[in-house]
């Protein structure tokens, strides 16, 4: 009975159970795009700072992230491996060796970063040759050849087909000196790193470095991002008995996944605000509902209806519009969101985060996109309505029959 009496109440003040309804839709759709946006735009970042470049795990030589020296390196890395590939969360995997020295082009000089990577499999895992703009990527095989980012060759005035001279020191203590040919410049996406990093065939820097057989890292590639924790466990158990680590990206990269859930954190304010503006609005709504039938509700009292009746009256109502309203509110928001998955939000200028440039922020419809608002809005509504379905229960017959 109560919930028929709900649903006649909410049809005989149509305007005013319209703009409740629309008050929680508005914010159900906010609260949805909010996130999917949210949401598409980490992701987005998270796949360019780890797919791209960083890998989402790297398997180092123990102590080396807190102490990167050219000595301290992973021996037999191919077997090592061979054991990651034989995870099915692994997609693929890469070895680097890293190195600093003093770089020179004709009259130019300037520290720079030596990467040394195995071709083939850093085009598997992080699409190397793509990122290349000018000139070509790296032979499969050792040519003394190097590509350097576009940063570097604007500060060194490189072109491709110049050569590029190395002066460092190598792992056995000698010297590291040699020159290769400039074949091409690249863009990772990150500004500092193309301002310092020259590419080499793995070979050619082992051969460079003294580091015959030896990397400092390998870079972790798997084919769904959920899995990495268990990527990582099952790794650690792979090789506890050797002196390795096996990082994921929340360690190897700190600070960007820090700056990343601070302004995840911006986002919930932003988020809550836009839910308590609604529940005010709701609240505003029920309370002169309950104002304006105090007479009604007094004569429900006086003819033996419960004061546990009326109160769960009002709560049905604000409740009943709630789940239509997210019903309404779940369909624009997924619409929203897909096309802004689809055409995203382009800015007139690149803009940078953690490093990584980008110029269009994409949305996503995701679980957390729906659920987040549904629950945020059934609760917001109903314990906005607890002051005035109190209210309403508490009114006296005699008081509330003499109000016209």
């Amino acid at each position: 009975m109560i919930l028929k009496i709900a649903f006649r109440n909410i049809f005989r003040q149509k305007r005013r159970s319209i703009l409740t309804a629309l008050a929680m839709i508005v914010g159900f759709s906010l609260s949805s795009f909010t996130i999917g946006l949210s949401d598409g735009a980490y992701s987005n970042i998270i796949n360019m700072f780890t797919r791209n470049r960083l890998g989402h795990i790297q398997v180092h030589s123990t102590g080396y992230l807190d102490k990167p020296t050219i000595y301290n390196t992973i021996s037999d890395y191919e077997s090592i491996g061979e054991t990651i590939q034989s995870n099915a969360n692994v997609e693929a995997w890469t070895p680097r060796v890293y190195a600093g020295g003093l770089g020179s082009v004709n009259e130019k000089s300037m520290a720079i970063k030596v990467v040394g990577i195995d071709v083939v499999r850093e085009n598997q895992a992080t699409n190397f040759d793509k990122k290349v703009v000018e000139g070509k990527t790296l032979t499969e095989t050792a040519s003394h050849e190097a590509i350097i980012g576009i940063g570097l060759a604007k500060r060194l005035s490189a072109t491709v087909g110049n050569k590029i001279a190395f002066f460092s020191q190598a792992a056995d203590g000698s010297i590291a000196n040699d020159e290769y040919t400039i074949i091409g410049t690249i863009e990772s996406g990150d500004d500092a790193t193309d301002r310092t990093t020259c590419y080499l065939h793995i070979d050619d820097a082992q051969d460079l470095f003294v580091l015959q057989g030896r990397v400092h890292e390998i870079v972790v590639i798997v084919s769904n991002m959920n899995s990495i924790a268990k990527t990582v466990s099952a790794l650690e158990n792979s090789f506890n008995d050797r002196d390795i680590d096996v990082s994921p990206w929340q360690v190897f990269a700190k600070s960007f996944y820090i700056a990343m859930q601070t302004d995840r954190k911006g986002d919930a304010i932003s988020r809550f605000i836009i839910m308590f503006i609604v529940a005010i609005g709701v609240l505003n709504t029920v309370l002169m509902s309950v104002l304006e039938r105090t007479r009604e509700y007094g004569v429900l009292k006086a003819v033996g209806t419960k004061p546990s009746q009326i109160f769960g009256l009002v709560v049905s109502e604000v409740t009943i519009i709630a789940l239509v309203s997210v019903c309404v509110g779940a369909i624009i928001g997924t619409v929203i969101n897909y096309l802004f998955s689809v055409y995203g939000i382009t800015y007139p200028t690149e803009i940078t985060f953690g490093g990584m440039k980008m110029k269009t922020l994409y949305g996503a419809v995701t679980t957390a996109s729906l659920v987040i608002p549904t629950i945020t809005v059934m609760l917001s509504a109903i314990l906005v309505s607890l002051f005035p379905a109190i209210k309403a229960a508490r009114i006296i017959p005699a008081k509330a029959m003499r109000i016209h």
